[in-house]
């Protein structure tokens, strides 16, 4: 693969000292860049989100120049522009790709590319564009994740007609393609939700806060919550899911958020809800490789499963009616908690019971979660962490 990439990169360099469209594939001021190529997955990208943060175009694969490179030949070519207003730097199409990509896959794009849509009509309103960023953020994450992402490669599971269907998983709704439920979407109005990630043995409603806190509606939480119960455990996927299956899972950039989160009080604590008890679980994930690592566990359940057998090599099974929360006990029967989706209800419940009862206990975690942990748990609980790298190389096979 990564020589794959050197020689892309290379044909580029050449192509563009002949000032011809190497980079893009672009043959004519009326052709598309050739279907997979990175142009042409930058342009579907934009698409499907509106506005995507320049920044976030590294988070991509390929090579950094390269893709530099790839958004030059796009600017000259007049498929994308930079719009900057607000401290907001952000790519769009222009009218002339939008025809294109419309003409070319009708399926994947007029719902986001026709009419007076959030996506095709863009506000220039900072908290709208602001939106529009995070949820191309969230997005990213979740492609990065080998998450089916495009509206043709998935059921439309929350068209208003459709009925119980065979799901793509893991798969991720726009919260755009959620409101395609009409008036039963109305109810959801006001949420920071970004979208629904549907694995095989559960859902997730997904938020983003990027690079700060922001405060949520309890109330319009809540009836996401209730809709994605009603509609998936009871409704349409009932054989699937039960109503603990609904779960939330919120990005950020940094984990030093999951602290702070975690660490609410008062009136603070109810307006992020997290542990509240709203959602039994609720995981916290990092808007970067790792938390993408992290989510690849959340969306298959024999990758968890199997990384949860390694490390129960040296423990033993927990007791049933245990008054803690746990997944294994030790050597010394002291409970042990595994950590590495980072469920902050989960933890926050441990760390309680252990103050509750005195107990000393080990939570397993990731080590780039373990200064989070340490911080915030009491000197009752040991952290032990897993070698991030170490658990690519056994269990993901990544170079």
């Amino acid at each position: 693969m990564r020589g794959e990439k050197n020689a892309d990169f290379t044909e580029v360099t050449c192509t563009l000292g002949k000032n011809t469209r190497g980079v893009s594939d672009i043959s004519d001021d009326t052709a598309l860049p050739k279907k997979q190529s990175q142009a042409y997955k930058i342009l579907e990208l934009i698409a499907v989100l509106g506005e995507v943060p320049t920044r976030q175009i590294k988070r991509l694969a390929g090579g950094e120049r390269y893709k530099e490179l790839v958004l030059i030949e796009l600017r000259k070519s007049k498929l994308i522009y930079t719009f900057y207003q607000d401290k907001l730097r952000g790519l769009r199409l222009t009218g002339k790709a939008k025809d294109l990509l419309i003409d070319a896959c009708p399926d994947r794009f007029e719902f986001f590319l026709i009419g007076s849509t959030e996506t095709n009509i863009i506000k220039s309103e900072f908290k709208r564009r602001l939106r529009l960023h995070r949820v191309a953020q969230a997005f990213i994450t979740m492609l990065n994740s080998d998450v089916s992402m495009m509206r043709d490669e998935k059921p439309n599971v929350f068209s208003p007609m459709a009925n119980s269907t065979e799901i793509v998983y893991p798969s991720f709704y726009l919260s755009r393609e959620v409101k395609e439920l009409g008036a039963r979407a109305t109810a959801i109005r006001g949420s920071r939700s970004v979208g629904i990630l549907l694995t095989a043995s559960a859902a997730f409603a997904v938020y983003n806060m990027g690079e700060a806190l922001m405060k949520w509606d309890y109330r319009a939480e809540m009836r996401v919550k209730t809709l994605m119960v009603t509609l998936l455990c009871h409704e349409r996927e009932s054989s699937r899911y039960a109503a603990d299956s609904v779960r939330g899972l919120v990005l950020a950039d940094t984990m030093e958020m999951a602290y702070q989160l975690m660490s609410l009080t008062g009136e603070a604590k109810r307006n992020f809800f997290i542990l509240d008890g709203s959602f039994d679980r609720f995981h916290f994930v990092t808007n970067d490789h790792a938390g993408e690592n992290v989510i690849r566990i959340l969306c298959d359940d024999e990758l968890d499963a199997e990384l949860r057998s390694v490390l129960s090599a040296d423990l033993f099974t927990r007791s049933a009616g245990s008054m803690f929360e746990n997944d294994a006990l030790d050597a010394n029967g002291q409970p042990v908690l595994f950590a590495y989706t980072f469920d902050m209800p989960r933890i926050a419940r441990f760390n309680s019971a252990l103050i509750l009862h005195a107990c000393r206990g080990t939570i397993i975690c990731f080590d780039f979660q373990a200064e989070v942990l340490r911080r915030y748990c009491c000197d009752l609980v040991t952290i032990q962490a897993v070698d991030l790298k170490m658990f690519e190389r056994n269990f993901l096979d990544e170079n």
